[in-house]
């Protein structure tokens, strides 16, 4: 007996989802082994053996699919790599080159399939550089390595979910078509006419999918108040674009004789329509996957298919992840997901009643109806992606989902087509210019209403879930003891018995060092990682932590004045104003850190053991030197120090320097942790913060086999990312956010031999 299509799409769906937690891939022998037993199964006639085979199916096409991407990521990750390329979008990044996406096609002569993608950087910029052109290029890549810690990007996700796990830079290039796309062209014509207007960055984001120029505070305004799904190209928009589409061609039959008139002709223009918005944004995944569920709802409509919401929801969903498996790591297929679940579970478990669900007159409390629910049960992906919540987010989306979809986006859908008649585009884009300060003119005072959730906001994030529930059965009037019992034990914050007394992190980030130690909700931070043009670690790395974390950091200290220790500093200032700081140079706003001095900060006991005296600037060797203990356990903080000052340390205050954890000096450059230094901390662990590509091949193998040899464990954040030291009453364990907390298979060193270099 034939499956069900409904089936056949769990099926589907079941066998993938463990792609998003497997710790790594199966074998190829093993794949085999289960693709042998899908094929056994098959021939059964029960249902349940036939389920099961496509769940195996699945299981085995999604591991095969994300095997395939690290193989080839693998294979091309080289240092002098010849290959032919397509330019895919160019970008302007925070950094002195700049760069573009590209689709790699053809590798030592032969084709590449499926092609692989890659973001590269070029010094030597040559003048026509625009997308749709074809080069020949010389290209040192090395595989996405992202820095993993709580509350940050995971870009290794991003990168598998986006067939994009390469970065590097052209070393030599020579053009094999130098032309522009059409699409380079239309981007071109658009950006001369409306690039003096108020929107520029809005207008390209909506109209082209390019949203790299939006300026940093326009996109928090938009976060910070639920609306940032409404200016980046999605299902809402690809939607609209079917449905301008559709609405040309029914008017456009009004001339047509009746007997050329057939449902089947708007329906066949709105696809047309919304493929062309696709393409015309980039042809990205998001839209590439909103164009295949409209494409299996039009065959729906066409064949006149009767079926439920949910049918049609897990159809959809099944035919995405069977034609990419890896879309399954995407935020942006949760999010859709999730909405459109979120829109069928709330008109079906909390309708209006019948007598407002039709008519004009009530219209506005349909919209609000279905405003409340979108903003009451997509609080968990708000809290997942976004780490907040913004009770003000409900009037922001009433103001401005319908300025945007049916004011703004139809012009700006106009202003395109017709691109070939200037004056009229350009008319065309000013009007959309104008809808867009209407839509902003209310954002910024509704952004102070945001509220930043912690890693235990889950519980907040799915009540509208659990009210919605509550309602419909009724239960809040039957078990209202119970209902409050419950929701007693969710609030609650109850001290358990496996929480350490306080705990020390280091944050992964790169070349450079940040380290958070914790303790009863407050921190205390020792350097700020480094900085670049327009961004830094505080930004990237450390404020997302300590607002995950949920915790107010209470001092700062700098270990010396080099730029990947002290690169965040402006951002925590800014974020924590008055926030005090201390450093082994001196400054005016900066307290000293030097020799000698003692705190006490959350019962945990602070010393100084370097250096002698502030100075002007400060060197590796004038870093400040922290030992923190808590009465039993203690960690001994060294910045970078190198040589000379371990030898002075050792000379002048030997007995205080046993420790239980230290950090790893330099980096573990050659020029630091001397025999001396490590005989007398003796420590039990040893933590190193390193890049992964580091240009100075750090930590150096000399060193960390001198830790070895010494019976020392080692951890560094290149291999373990964020690196977590728990300090309980009678032990303490350390534990890697890559390895032991996130153990993911895209997560995994690959790509090149584990070495720094």
């Amino acid at each position: 007996m034939p499956l069900p299509l409904s089936h056949i799409a769990l099926a589907i769906i079941i066998g993938i989802v463990p792609l998003i937690g497997l710790p790594e891939l199966p074998s190829g022998r093993f794949l085999v082994g289960v693709a042998v037993v899908a094929w056994l199964l098959i021939g059964c006639r029960a249902v349940g053996c036939r389920f099961t085979a496509l769940v195996l199916a699945a299981f085995t096409w999604g591991c095969f699919c994300a095997a395939q991407l690290l193989t080839q990521a693998t294979q091309l990750a080289q240092p002098r790599l010849v290959a032919q390329a397509q330019i895919v979008s160019l970008y302007h990044a925070d950094h002195p080159r700049s760069g573009a996406v590209i689709k790699l096609t053809h590798v030592g002569g032969k084709r590449l399939f499926p092609p692989v993608y890659a973001a590269v950087t070029w010094a030597a910029l040559p003048q026509q550089w625009c997308a749709g052109q074809q080069w020949k290029m010389i290209l040192k890549l090395r595989p996405q390595h992202s820095r993993l810690n709580q509350g940050g990007f995971d870009s290794q996700r991003w990168a598998m979910a986006n067939h994009q796990p390469l970065v590097g830079r052209v070393i030599k290039a020579k053009a094999i078509d130098a032309r522009c796309g059409l699409r380079q062209r239309l981007i071109d014509s658009g950006s001369v006419q409306f690039r003096n207007l108020r929107w520029p960055s809005i207008l390209m984001a909506l109209a082209f999918g390019e949203s790299k120029t939006m300026p940093e505070e326009v996109r928090l305004v938009l976060q910070q108040t639920g609306t940032a799904h409404l200016m980046a190209i999605s299902g809402l928009h690809i939607s609209l674009a079917a449905l301008f589409g559709w609405l040309l061609a029914r008017g456009a039959q009004i001339f047509l004789p009746m007997g050329w008139i057939s449902p089947g002709l708007p329906l066949a223009v709105s696809w047309l329509t919304a493929a062309g918005y696709v393409w015309l944004s980039g042809a990205n995944f998001p839209a590439i996957r909103a164009l295949l569920a409209l494409s299996l709802w039009l065959v729906l409509r066409i064949r006149g298919v009767r079926c439920s919401p949910w049918q049609v929801w897990l159809w959809c969903v099944g035919l995405i992840l069977v034609t990419d498996p890896l879309a399954i790591l995407s935020s942006s297929l949760w999010l859709s997901c999730l909405a459109v679940a979120a829109l069928i579970f709330w008109f079906q478990w909390a309708p209006l009643p019948a007598r407002f669900q039709s008519g004009l007159a009530w219209s506005w409390l349909r919209w609000l109806h279905l405003q409340v629910g979108m903003t009451l049960l997509l609080l968990p992906l708000q809290w997942g992606l976004f780490h907040g919540a913004n009770p003000w987010s409900l009037p922001a989306n009433l103001w401005a989902v319908p300025l945007v979809s049916f004011l703004t986006t139809p012009l700006i859908l106009a202003a395109v087509c017709l691109f070939f008649w200037p004056a009229a585009s350009r008319l065309l884009w000013s009007l959309a210019d104008g809808t867009l300060s209407v839509v902003f003119s209310p954002l910024p005072a509704l952004r102070h209403g945001w509220i930043e959730l912690t890693d235990a906001g889950i519980l907040v994030s799915v009540c509208g879930w659990l009210a919605v529930l509550l309602w419909r059965f009724g239960w809040w009037h039957t078990y209202r003891l119970n209902m409050v019992a419950i929701a007693l034990l969710l609030v609650a914050q109850r001290e358990r018995a496996d929480m350490p007394r306080w705990r020390l992190d280091m944050l992964d980030v790169g070349h450079g060092l940040a380290i958070a130690v914790e303790r009863n909700g407050k921190a205390l931070l020792y350097d700020t990682g480094a900085g670049w043009r327009g961004g830094d670690i505080g930004k990237a790395e450390i404020v997302p932590y300590l607002k995950w974390r949920g915790l107010m950091p209470e001092s700062i200290i700098l270990s010396h004045s080099h730029q990947d220790h002290i690169g965040g500093l402006a951002t925590l200032k800014r974020v924590y104003p008055g926030i005090p700081v201390a450093s082994s140079y001196r400054r005016y706003d900066h307290r000293p850190c030097v020799r000698g001095q003692r705190w006490r900060w959350q019962d945990l006991q602070f010393d100084v053991l370097w250096p002698p005296a502030q100075v002007k600037k400060a060197g590796n060797d004038d870093s400040c030197v922290v030992k923190i203990d808590d009465g039993r356990f203690s960690v001994l903080l060294t910045g970078d120090i190198e040589g000379p000052a371990e030898r002075s340390l050792v000379s002048t205050a030997r007995t205080q320097l046993r420790a239980d954890i230290l950090q790893v000096p330099h980096h573990g450059s050659k020029t630091s942790s001397s025999r001396a230094l490590l005989t007398a901390v003796r420590p039990g662990a040893a933590l190193a913060s390193a890049a992964r590509f580091s240009p100075w091949r750090l930590p150096a193998p000399a060193v960390m086999a001198r830790y070895r040899r010494q019976g020392i464990p080692w951890y560094d954040t290149a291999h373990s990312g964020q690196l977590s030291v728990r300090f309980y009453r009678d032990k303490w364990e350390v534990k890697g956010y890559r390895e032991q907390i996130m153990r993911r298979w895209y997560h995994q060193w690959f790509g090149v031999p584990t070495d720094n270099g």
